[in-house]
């Protein structure tokens, strides 16, 4: 049978990474050098892109700054967080969609993102196959949260692992500077999955870590974290924390919510957080009194340090780009490139690609076994440490201007039919 020919879409979604652009450059790259993809288009701010009739045309931008993608952090097309109705309840955005389809002749479809995006990928997949367009439509990973279900990690997740943890071994070494006692309360990314904050614990491995890390997949105790923390500064008068955004009590409510009751939520009905540090910070005062405290919350910092990235995440997140485009060619629609782990015969980590069925990917997470955190809950388990070490490796080969990294500065030619 010969493989289909036309155009196809990249689109990205959701919240960015410092490697998510060399997942775009592996399927655009790919799909530009592949003699059955006639056209390749970018959305502008993923499938909002599509809908707008607001895409790109890739071969209009220069090859060397496209190579830039490889280590340009954040979404180089813009991204978006635009959830899709059920076809069955309103059908008219997947009409758009297979209008802008038809206009440019698009038999291939890429989304790069996480959860939501991998919902919205199999909406559209569903669609067409209902309506007897042929596309090939590939979900393309990428999230720090790493809470992706079927894949061993997700692209993104170790450089902002890299991240977290250097950023916590150099708070180490400040909080340290004076001779007066002082705690420190880190506020890290994941809402439902520990896996980003579980990363502090690499500091802790090297001698240069939090004293407690706290993860949601255990209940947070207030009472017992505050004792702990008093005992620590007592002790050592030097206390360091790392908190996932998502700790919750025993009940399911949310700590950042204590005193916010009325956050806002976004598009998917997923409450903002932010602002876990200052409450625990003020917890932790109104328990021991007139101390020297700091919540430190690393915010956006630690999805876009490009600079800090890990060079396997990169090789990795264009990898699945590039399996994307190579897979969907020869026939395969409605996956997820997803990643497998591997040793090879000198105990070597080795990563190989694995297919995932996006109705699945969309409808579940991925969360740190329990048996990976210790028994208080209050730290990880070398079983951890040895998942998440192999993926941090490697420093990135960044290109420079006057001292600065160079960044891809794209053209964003918009396509004409």
């Amino acid at each position: 049978m010969d493989a289909l020919r036309g155009a196809c879409i990249i689109g990205q979604s959701g919240g960015p990474t410092s490697v998510i652009n060399a997942s775009a450059y592996g399927v655009i790259r790919t799909a530009l050098d592949n003699p059955n993809i006639t056209r390749v288009l970018g959305a502008a701010h993923g499938i909002k892109g599509v809908l707008n009739d607001e895409l790109y045309d890739m071969a209009l931008e220069d090859a060397s700054e496209l190579e830039l993608l490889m280590h340009t952090p954040s979404s180089a097309l813009g991204s978006c967080r635009y959830k899709l109705k059920d076809s069955s309840v309103d059908d008219s955005d997947y009409r758009r969609i297979l209008e802008i389809f038809k206009k440019y002749n698009v038999r291939y479809f890429f989304y790069n993102g996480g959860n939501d995006s991998m919902d919205t990928c199999n909406k559209i997949s569903k669609y067409m196959l209902q309506v007897g367009y042929e596309c090939k439509i590939m979900g393309v990973p990428k999230t720090v949260d790493n809470d992706l279900w079927g894949t061993d990690h997700c692209p993104g997740f170790p450089s902002a692992a890299k991240y977290v943890a250097t950023s916590i071994m150099e708070l180490y070494h400040d909080a340290r500077v004076y001779d007066t006692p002082m705690v420190c309360i880190v506020e890290i990314m994941g809402r439902h999955a520990g896996w980003l904050a579980g990363s502090a614990a690499i500091a802790t491995y090297l001698g240069q870590g939090p004293d407690l890390i706290y993860l949601p997949e255990v209940a947070f105790d207030i009472n017992k974290f505050l004792s702990d923390v008093e005992r620590l500064y007592y002790d050592t008068g030097k206390v360091l924390v790392a908190v996932s955004e998502g700790i919750h009590d025993e009940s399911g409510k949310l700590i950042a919510e204590y005193g916010a009751e009325n956050a806002p939520v976004d598009s998917f009905g997923h409450k903002q957080l932010g602002g876990l540090a200052s409450t625990l910070v003020n917890m932790v005062k109104n328990r021991m009194g007139s101390i020297k405290i700091r919540g430190i919350e690393l915010s956006l910092l630690q999805r876009c340090a490009a600079h800090c990235a890990s060079e396997t995440d990169i090789a990795e997140s264009f990898m699945a780009g590039k399996a994307a485009v190579d897979l969907a060619t020869c026939g395969v629609t409605d996956k997820m490139v997803g990643f497998e782990r591997t040793y090879d015969k000198l105990g070597n980590y080795v990563c190989n690609i694995k297919l995932m069925d996006l109705e699945k990917v969309a409808n579940a997470e991925k969360k740190v076994p329990r048996e990976w955190i210790n028994a208080e809950g209050n730290g990880l388990t070398q079983d951890y440490l040895d998942y998440v070490l192999p993926l941090i490796s490697g420093t990135p080969k960044l290109t420079y201007e006057n001292g600065m990294p160079r960044f891809a500065k794209l053209k964003k030619i918009l396509a004409k039919k």
